[in-house]
């Protein structure tokens, strides 16, 4: 695919190399984070390969390539040549992108200093092992065999956000927290969770309530696997994904990996299930549609990767809720839907919608609707925070776990492990902090789809016509080919004219289930 790109990228590059020997230690930066990425490219398929393809028993000698080449990046990324180039390129004429992939040069190097190799690799190799062994521990619902690894990870990740909270000044989690969402703390967190808490259960009581009095016909399997591979490839066509540039395959979790040149998407297939891989699919399309929309001019330095974890979650959730779950695209989706698998009573227009609209608390986050997921978030939020600032400990979580389901979301989790407790994979490899993501994203879509809906005041009709190119050029526009260049608070802001606000999440959520 062929992206169009602004003139300021043609006269940064011109800029970039009229002042090549003027910015001579901006340009050796440059050369070492080119390097960096190629090395993070490779670690990244591997990666891939590790969740998607690779045999049982390559799992430890995987592990130990992993924790090596991390070890590699994080020498090159801490020498002190990084770090006397880093303060004399502040010094250098850079141009306003430059001064930009700069600052985010200073944050990785930054960040990556704090930690001492040792930790590094230890966590590395911790996190291996835990996730191979979560892929049958999950299964057999086996919480103490899981908790022993995860008591290592849990150690590591500890240590590690106590050296990053002594240089920031901070709580241990929010030193994590930084990491995944550069500028956002708990603090912050607090307050945005806090307004959805005092809304959201009711809202859910409402719709729950509602979606009561109006029966829905199921969709009646099985649903061959191969069947639901080729509907989610023609789904992925639908959202523009680029097959020159990325593929789809499984996993034991959904997930989109790679690089922007080569994405690498997963879903997981269950023949008596139709649309939970689908939506899986489109989740991770929306993720995949990011990458591949970085800004390919400056790729290789960090300025043209991804702004935060929140902001490509709002990618995803922007895909499989604001679009997916829209009326006008299951309208589009049901002839597809028809042609793979038949028709059936299910199938009925009307009902397929309801249907893939309805809202029903279940245990799994990745399968919940978007307006019982926050729960799912904000409980994992609370635990975690808890857990890396020394609050609880390991042997605590099932119990916690199961006290905020029941509070939330009426369901419990006792002696159900697999389904509660042990079903994500964030955890397996220390990825505290990443969770707050998901319903930072899930508000950051709904915003941006408020302002792109003004921007384009017929969206839905095109929406109803199959038509996405608007939006997606709009996305472009506004949020992929812009990368790292503003700080998050910026990018919103210049995206939808304010800062981040819950209330476009509520007043979508209610317009559409109310």
């Amino acid at each position: 695919m062929k992206a169009n790109y602004p003139l300021w990228w043609a006269s940064n590059l011109h800029i970039r190399r009229r002042g090549s020997m003027a910015n001579k230690n901006y340009q050796q930066l440059t050369r070492t984070f080119l390097r960096l990425s190629r090395f993070s490219h490779l670690s990244a398929i591997a990666s891939w390969d590790m969740f998607a393809m690779m045999p049982p028993g390559g799992s430890t000698a995987r592990g130990d390539a992993l924790a090596e080449l991390s070890v590699l990046e994080h020498q090159i990324l801490t020498s002190p040549d990084v770090s006397r180039w880093i303060a004399e390129a502040a010094q250098e004429d850079l141009n306003d992108v430059e001064q930009a992939n700069l600052r985010e040069m200073t944050r990785l190097h930054t960040q990556a200093a704090i930690l001492p190799a040792s930790l590094v690799e230890d966590k590395s190799l911790a996190g291996s092992r835990c996730e191979h062994a979560w892929r049958s521990q999950r299964p057999a619902n086996d919480w103490q065999g899981f908790s022993v690894n995860l008591k290592e990870v849990v150690k590591l990740s500890r240590e590690e956000a106590r050296l990053r909270a002594g240089a920031k000044g901070c709580s241990p989690y929010d030193a994590l927290l930084d990491i995944y969402e550069p500028d956002m703390t708990s603090a912050q967190l607090d307050g945005l969770f806090a307004d959805i808490k005092s809304w959201l259960p009711d809202l859910l009581r409402r719709v729950v309530e509602k979606q009561a009095q109006q029966p829905l016909i199921a969709p009646v399997g099985p649903f061959p696997i191969a069947v639901q591979r080729e509907l989610g490839l023609e789904t992925m066509s639908m959202l523009g994904f680029d097959f020159n540039a990325g593929r789809l395959d499984i996993s034991a979790h959904p997930f989109c990996g790679g690089v922007p040149e080569d994405v690498r998407i997963t879903t997981r297939y269950d023949e008596n299930e139709l649309l939970s891989a689908l939506f899986g699919v489109i989740h991770e399309t929306g993720h995949a549609r990011y990458e591949q929309n970085l800004p390919r001019n400056w790729l290789g330095q960090p300025v043209a990767l991804a702004r935060s974890t929140a902001i490509h979650e709002s990618q995803s959730l922007f895909f499989e809720m604001q679009v997916g779950r829209s009326t006008e695209f299951l309208q589009q989706l049901l002839p597809a839907v028809k042609r793979h698998f038949g028709d059936q009573a299910a199938f009925d227009e009307q009902n397929f919608i309801a249907w893939n609209q309805r809202v029903k608390p279940g245990f799994i986050r990745v399968d919940a609707d978007e307006v019982s997921y926050p729960a799912h978030v904000i409980l994992r939020y609370e635990i975690e925070r808890a857990l890396i600032n020394g609050d609880i400990e390991v042997e605590d979580i099932p119990a916690l776990w199961n006290e905020k389901m029941q509070a939330w979301l009426g369901l419990s989790t006792e002696g159900n492990d697999r389904n509660g407790c042990m079903q994500d994979i964030h955890w397996t490899d220390g990825g505290f902090g990443y969770f707050p993501s998901y319903t930072l994203g899930a508000m950051y879509a709904a915003q941006l789809f408020s302002a792109a809906s003004r921007a384009l005041p017929d969206l839905n009709q095109q929406m109803g016509c199959g038509d996405f190119s608007a939006l997606f050029e709009w996305l472009r526009q506004n949020i992929w080919q812009h990368g790292s260049r503003f700080t998050t608070e910026k990018l919103i802001a210049q995206a939808t004219g304010e800062a981040l606000s819950s209330r476009y999440f509520r007043a979508h959520l209610e317009s559409r289930y109310l």
